[in-house]
Order: structure tokens, then sequence, then C-alpha cells
């Protein structure tokens, strides 16, 4: 009795499906041809959107549309019965748009990811040719696994050119760890004195904006060398797209701060 009751549920389930597809009308398009066909219809009209000089009249959109018609060998009629037919159909057409929306953002993601690499293969060799003072206003962990991190040091010549104030911060933004599986990613600074040896560190453990304050003057000492890191433990290219930004050295008080500072210095010195 079960398998006969099966049977039969089965057999109205299939007659719905088959009475579903063939009511669909020969000139609408097919689930498959209407998502590929529905796909480049998106791109064009984002490419429309987004480049107004080459498609800046009513003629020249609608030429390029029409290219995509040909592509698939499909007429505007065809297309605009099609669009009628699933609207009517609305829950079937949702499925595809979902489908092709999910594609975009798939093609999306790997367009960043690509541009990321980029980035990071540029600031590398940018690096590379740069003295060891050279510090990247951005740095990409990419997802070749290219890089661990970047490192500089400045002498007593380049820090007095590149830091006017007594005061100042190594200072950056993180984005792209994630929660659940937390890398080793460390930053120092390392402040070398006439006398002294200050290690300032720091763990990288969440998407934000992290700062080292430091100095070039310590009573009676001044600073004469100053390196960092960032560095990235991850031997089996774990972790991809951590970015590191708006890496800079710099000012951390107000310009009426650092005269006094500055002339405080002096005032010692003499």
């Amino acid at each position: 009795m079960k398998h006969k009751v099966f049977a039969y549920v089965f057999f109205i389930t299939a007659s719905a499906m088959l009475i579903s597809f063939c009511s669909r009308p020969k000139e609408v398009l097919s689930k498959k041809e209407m998502e590929k066909l529905l796909y480049d219809i998106y791109i064009a009209e984002a490419l429309i959107e987004n480049d107004y000089a080459t498609f800046d009249t009513p003629e020249k959109k609608e030429a390029f549309i029409q290219q995509v018609f040909r592509k698939y060998g499909v007429t505007e009629a065809q297309w605009d019965t099609s669009l009628s037919w699933y609207a009517d159909h609305i829950d079937i057409y949702l499925k595809i748009n979902d489908s092709v929306k999910s594609r975009i953002l798939r093609q999306q993601k790997d367009i960043e990811r690509q541009i990321a690499q980029q980035r990071s293969l540029e600031q590398e060799m940018k690096r590379k040719n740069q003295s060891p003072s050279y510090i990247p206003q951005l740095y990409v962990f990419d997802f070749m696994g290219r890089g661990d991190g970047f490192s500089f040091r400045l002498d007593t010549a380049e820090i007095s050119r590149q830091i006017n104030q007594n005061n100042f911060d190594f200072r950056f933004d993180v984005i792209g760890l994630s929660q659940q599986n937390l890398p080793k990613l460390t930053s120092m600074l390392i402040l070398e004195y006439s006398d002294t040896i200050i290690y300032r560190t720091k763990s990288i453990t969440a998407n934000q904006t992290y700062s080292m304050s430091a100095s070039k003057y310590l009573p009676n000492d001044t600073l004469h060398q100053l390196s960092g890191f960032i560095h990235l433990q991850d031997k089996i290219n774990l972790f991809k797209g951590i970015q590191i930004y708006n890496i800079s050295l710099g000012k951390k008080d107000n310009a009426q701060q650092t005269t006094k500072s500055l002339s405080h210095h002096e005032s010692n010195k003499q």
C-alpha cells in the first residue's frame, strides 16, 4: 500500500512539473538561456551607467544592448516576451535573478582580489627599489602568499628630515581579519637612543586603527635610529586578503605643543 501511495505522489509531482515545463511558449527563453542573457544585460547596463564618455547618446546605449542580444541570437521582441512571461511566473524569475546576482557578486569579489594582488605586488616592488627608510601607505598580505610583511629603518639624517616634531606616532589601519581564526600578526617600533633602546610592540587582533607613540628626545638623550616592522607568521598561506593601510609615521601633537617641546629641548642644550 505504501509503495502505491509513493508511486501516486511521484506521478502527480512529475506530471505537475511536466505541465509547468510544457506551458512555457516556445518563443520564451528557457531558464538557462534567461539566466545567461540576464547576466550580460546587467553587466552591459552597469558599463553604460559608469562610462559616460563612451555611451553619451541613447543611440549608443541601445546599440550596445543590441550587441548583447545578437550574442545570444535573441531579438528584442523575444526578450520582451520572455520578461513578460517570467513576470507572470515571478517565483521562477526570482530564482533566476538570485542566481545572476550571486554570480555577479562572485565575479566582483574575484576582481577585488585581483586588484588587491596587483596593489600588493606594486607596493612590494616599490619597497624593494626604495631605501630601507621607505614605508608603504598600503600593504596587502595577498592571496598568492607573496610577502610576510614589511620593515623600515631611519638613521639620524632621515629622522631629522622626516620627523619635524618631538612627539610622533607610527599609525596604521587594519581590515580583513576574521575573529574566528586570528593570525599571529605583530607590529613593533624600535627606538635607539645614545644610551637606551626602547621596544614598543602591538599584537594586531582586530580590524581597527593602531598607534604607537614615540619621542625624538629623552632627558639628556637623542634618538639616532628608528626602525619598525609589521610581520605575519603564516607559513601555509592560511590568512589571505589582510590589508594594512593609512600607514604613516608622523605628527602626534599639535603645532603649538611641538614648538614647546622643541624649544624646551633647545634650552636644555644651551
